[in-house]
């Protein structure tokens, strides 16, 4: 791939690479030309991955990693170096989306979600700047948020939350980060379609949510290419900070 979104031989990692958007963000990076680390708990999935992205010439990595677990982390990025190379992209993907019984106090969701959601993407970021500042090449960190997180949810009140805290961290770590040469930015989808959520978008809920987005449709996994390689690449290189949020218009309901 040529252009301003060329990130030929560029080192990525995806967190969350086993399904969803993370597997779709990490086979468009590797079209792009990227090197591939492949994280997740779930290996045959990755490795499933792997030959795909290997059958047009890619190269990945299916590499473990608990971002719950700080050792799991470093020691998966560290490995993802050593086999591909210098760390210059991190796709901060990994989350989970648990309800809640929000009158309940002692409800498990809610720890469960931000140790994953918030714990473990702040744990993901840090480790990545670190890697990135040890090498001395500068690099981009694109954290995976929501449109959760610019407004309320009764449903999903600690996933809400932690997105919401994600665009804060996102700056934060920018600001703490630029001296370094290293972007800091954020994607906040709107309702995309993937296997995890398909079967609750055909519901009648799902079917009157849709009635809020401006273009009239639910995203597609692709409907987030242009804001991945523009921020992972050098198209972006005077963006940090920034919360690029792709929802097809679906936030306009609520201003």
């Amino acid at each position: 791939m040529n252009g301003p979104f060329d990130i030929t031989g560029r080192t990525a990692l995806v967190t969350g690479a086993s399904s969803g958007l993370g597997r779709h963000m990490a086979l468009t990076l590797a079209r792009a030309g990227a090197r591939v680390a492949l994280a997740a708990r779930r290996v045959d999935r990755l490795e499933e991955l792997a030959k795909e992205i290997a059958a047009f010439d890619g190269r990945a990595l299916p590499v473990v990693m608990d971002v719950t677990d700080a050792a799991s982390v470093v020691r998966a990025i560290a490995e993802a170096e050593t086999e591909l190379g210098t760390l210059a992209i991190c796709i901060n993907n990994a989350g989970i989306a648990l309800k809640e019984n929000i009158a309940d106090p002692a409800d498990p969701a809610w720890d469960e979600t931000m140790a994953t959601n918030l714990d473990g993407a702040n744990r993901v970021a840090r480790a990545a700047a670190a890697a990135m500042v040890a090498h001395g090449k500068g690099g981009s960190i694109v954290n995976i948020a929501s449109i959760l997180g610019l407004r309320a949810s009764a449903r999903v009140p600690a996933y809400a939350a932690a997105k919401a805290a994600i665009l804060s961290l996102t700056q934060t770590l920018a600001l703490a980060h630029a001296r370094h040469a290293i972007r800091v930015n954020a994607i906040a989808p709107g309702y995309i379609e993937t296997d995890l959520n398909r079967a609750y978008l055909a519901t009648p809920s799902g079917q009157k949510m849709v009635e809020r987005v401006a273009l009239g449709r639910f995203g597609q996994p692709g409907d987030l290419d242009g804001a991945l390689l523009l921020l992972a690449s050098d198209a972006g290189r005077y963006m940090t900070g920034t919360t690029l949020v792709v929802d097809g218009g679906h936030t306009l309901a609520f201003l």
